[in-house]
């Protein structure tokens, strides 16, 4: 028999952890800035503080902001289509409609909403609000400059 520098009948078999650890510490990066995006997207609104619980997190969601911009969940919609809309989510099953509407925004606008809502079929409504003590972009307000 030659002699040969290796053993024979045993194989030395080793994963390299090092790219596997790299990829998923990026990835877990990622999700971590990305995520915020995906909990608050939408339109900016200050909302009216009041002591309430939270709503379900699987509600449909209507935004109204100050400048009367309205949307439906994350897609912008005119008050014309809003009814249509409303009636195939209606189809969907019974859900909770949740109303933001900027604390800016008049009384009326609201209630108008509110009844587009009910015409649609939705019997289960709700208002977000801003729980009390809670100051909305504490912190985020732009340095003013001294002169």
């Amino acid at each position: 028999m030659i002699a040969s520098g290796r053993r024979r009948g045993k194989m030395m078999a080793e994963i390299n952890i090092t790219p596997l650890t790299d990829v998923a510490l990026v990835l877990l990066i990622i999700f971590m800035v990305t995520t915020p995006f995906i909990v608050q997207g939408g339109l900016a609104v200050k909302l009216p503080n009041a002591a309430a619980r939270p709503t379900e997190p699987d509600a449909l969601t209507i935004t109204l902001t100050r400048d009367g911009t309205l949307a439906l969940g994350p897609d912008r919609v005119s008050r014309e289509t809003l009814p249509q809309m409303l009636r195939a989510q209606a189809r969907r099953g019974d859900r909770m409609v949740v109303i933001k509407a900027d604390a800016a925004v008049p009384h009326g606008d609201v209630v108008g909403v509110l009844d587009q809502v009910r015409e649609a079929g939705f019997t289960r409504l709700a208002i977000a609000t801003q729980p009390q003590g809670v100051r909305v972009g504490a912190g985020l307000a732009p340095a003013r400059r001294s002169k």
